[in-house]
């Protein structure tokens, strides 16, 4: 195993009607001006929207409004969010939505709080030294973001999707109420639980330390995701299944599951975010699409996992050589991608992608990771180029 550091400061109000206590999370942690930062129109239709303004009205707190966040959040609605902010006098964001408005939120934070210009983060220039507080409320279990370091967004300008991690960017408080997520179309539950899946994977296929309780957390983390994503296709109004896989989504991206080890391999997010880019897709379906060409790619390079993955988490039958045991848990894997009806590939995902395409992809992906990256095992350009036409 290798050293490690721990760092979760988020505070988590779990549990049904919880965004009521909207306004004194907010007050505590010294807000007096907000940005309500939200997605589309289902935050309006659903209510929630109000039933948060009406809360800060009572409370007698302040506030700004700015919608329009979309999957794969993108930057010029970063910059009106830095510029409103700036204008009105804001001292704490308010996430409403999903990760995208999460995202777009502690990006806004990092641009008014630092000067210059935000993407220099996203595009490795510099290092936040701070980030304007923020707390959010989830209606979607998926990114994680809700306790993690990390924002994604997309700038427009060239289609270039990047990640940049901060513990500045942590939220002050997530407020998680299963029942908002009840609303989803059963694709976006399906995308999320996926999602879910590839955080806790991206850290545990490596070849970097481990520890056995790091892995057994993980383990059980997905095998139960798995569990309640294929309770939540029979049934979407399953409060406890939503229950389980919403807390799953914090703990697979709040840095538990990597305890130990050397980070992770998070190339299948890498590649993912060049199709996000490009072609605009759901960033679970894209990951689910993309992962079973990853893997077999990468896996005789790190088979004692995939073969512990095959065996603890989908059940494989430890018979036969530990290649054979491998492939098995990698088919089972795409078999349950498409029981919760989520794509094993490029065709299923939607996406008719020319060669030139998966070059250009292949390109924009070395050159945002530096190079080559991965634990599993190193990839370079070449190697990304493999894995894309792998998946067509």
């Amino acid at each position: 195993m290798f050293a490690f550091k721990y760092f979760t400061p988020t505070k988590v109000v779990f549990g049904r009607d919880t965004e009521k206590q909207v306004a004194d999370l907010i007050r505590e942690f010294g807000g007096t001006k907000v940005l309500i930062h939200y997605g589309g129109g289902s935050v309006v239709r659903s209510g929630l929207l109000k039933r948060v303004t009406d809360a800060l009205d009572a409370a007698g707190i302040a506030y700004v409004t700015l919608g329009g966040a979309v999957p794969n959040p993108r930057l010029s609605l970063v910059y009106e969010g830095i510029e409103l902010c700036k204008r009105e006098g804001v001292d704490f964001l308010l996430g409403v939505g999903g990760g995208s408005a999460v995202d777009s939120a502690k990006a806004i934070g990092y641009g008014v709080y630092n000067g210059g210009d935000v993407w220099d983060f996203y595009d490795y220039k510099r290092k936040a030294e701070g980030c304007l507080p923020l707390g959010v409320i989830m209606t979607i279990a998926a990114t994680g973001s809700e306790m993690s370091d990390s924002s994604v967004i997309t700038k427009e300008d060239g289609l270039i999707k990047r990640g940049y991690s901060s513990d500045f960017g942590r939220p002050k408080f997530a407020i998680m109420n299963p029942e908002l997520t009840m609303t989803l179309p059963d694709y976006q539950t399906a995308c999320g639980c996926t999602d879910i899946l590839m955080h806790t994977m991206e850290r545990y296929f490596t070849n970097g330390g481990n520890m056995e309780i790091t892995d057994a957390i993980a383990e059980g983390l997905m095998r139960t995701v798995m569990a309640n994503a294929e309770i939540l296709v029979k049934d979407p109004k399953d409060y406890d299944a939503r229950a389980e896989v919403m807390w799953a989504g914090s703990l697979s991206h709040n840095g538990l599951t990597g305890c130990g080890n050397d980070g992770g391999d998070w190339m299948t997010h890498k590649l993912e975010h060049e199709l996000g880019a490009l072609y605009d897709v759901a960033h679970g379906a894209g990951l689910a699409a993309i992962w079973g060409s990853w893997a077999r790619y990468v896996y005789k390079n790190c088979l004692p996992r995939f073969k512990r993955f095959a065996v603890n988490v989908m059940g494989v039958e430890p018979a036969g050589s530990d290649e054979d045991i491998a492939l098995k848990g990698i088919e089972a894997l795409e078999a349950f991608f498409r029981r919760i009806h989520m794509p094993t590939n490029l065709r299923e995902l939607g996406v008719n992608a020319t060669d030139e395409d998966l070059v250009t992809m292949a390109h924009k992906c070395a050159v945002g990771v530096g190079g080559a990256k991965g634990s599993a095992r190193l990839l370079n350009e070449a190697d990304m180029l493999a894995i894309f036409r792998a998946s067509v």
